[in-house]
């Protein structure tokens, strides 16, 4: 397995002195997401909980539903020259009757660990039909619940705590209970691995939860919220119009600068309790 971070040495330089010391980075490297032996995606990510992120990433897609979807996972052997094994080749096997994903499908699978969503052909490409509807999901939060998620995602970061430099994705019960957890260098990546988890756990569709990010709401996070039958998406910081405008047209609840006791909800406002607005 990959180390979740690494050392290495620095120059530091605090208030006109300077020393050399040792300093912890969160670690990236490249994996590649094969179906029945496929290559289909290739991400940067931080390794760890790489089972769950593979098959997050395909719940995203469209191509599982159900932990039943799939028949097995592993890491590839033979994946270097040498046929040595790097554990970043992750290959998902389906389920007999389980669609494979469209391969000749115009689009560009390689993702960043800043952007999941660049090297999709279109916008259209991304309207995956999602297999639940979050727009019926009778899911009703107080902004108290709300406003406590930030400080106890934050808690539980620990590798965040060495490196600060990771984003982070949790989801929690309508009552403020932590249920899943996972960091990496990448938001989607982070959102792929609690999803994933969620499959494997038999969880889907997560109807009456939050998901909360510890950086910005894009488009893509929506969307994978969406499509795992998540109705509310929290972030600390701003959505994209998209974003918004995906959350609004499929029912999904949008809260964004969530931070100390002030959000903004840019879609689906009725779920969440509030004293009535000012006029």
């Amino acid at each position: 397995m990959g180390r979740v971070t690494a050392r290495r040495r620095v120059l530091r330089v605090r208030e006109g002195h300077s020393s050399y010391r040792p300093d912890t980075l969160a670690a990236e490297e490249p994996m590649e997401i094969r179906v029945g032996g496929r290559p289909l995606a290739v991400t940067m990510r931080t390794p760890g909980d790489d089972f769950d992120l593979a098959v997050g990433f395909l719940v995203s897609e469209g191509v599982l539903h159900r932990a039943e979807d799939v028949a097995g996972i592993r890491y590839c052997a033979g994946a270097t020259a040498d046929g040595g094994n790097t554990y970043n080749v992750v290959d998902v096997a389906l389920a007999p009757g389980v669609p494979a994903p469209d391969l000749s499908l115009e689009r560009n699978f390689y993702t960043t660990s800043s952007c999941g969503l660049c090297g999709k052909a279109g916008l259209d490409a991304v309207r995956t039909t999602a297999a639940w509807s979050v727009a019926e999901d009778p899911l009703r939060i107080g902004t108290d619940v709300l406003t406590a998620l930030p400080e106890r995602l934050r808690a539980e970061q620990r590798v965040f705590d060495t490196t600060g430099g990771l984003h982070a994705a949790g989801l929690f019960t309508a009552d403020g209970e932590l249920v899943c957890l996972r960091e990496d260098v990448g938001r989607h990546n982070a959102v792929d691995k609690v999803v994933g988890h969620a499959l494997r756990s038999g969880l889907l569709p997560l109807r009456g939860s939050v998901l909360m990010v510890s950086g910005r709401a894009s488009f893509e996070l929506v969307q994978k919220a969406v499509m795992a039958g998540i109705p509310l998406l929290a972030a600390v910081s701003a959505p994209s119009s998209l974003a918004a405008d995906l959350a609004a047209d499929s029912g999904l609840t949008l809260v964004g600068f969530l931070r100390g006791a002030s959000m903004n909800v840019y879609a689906g406002d009725e779920r969440v309790h509030h004293a009535a607005p000012e006029a």
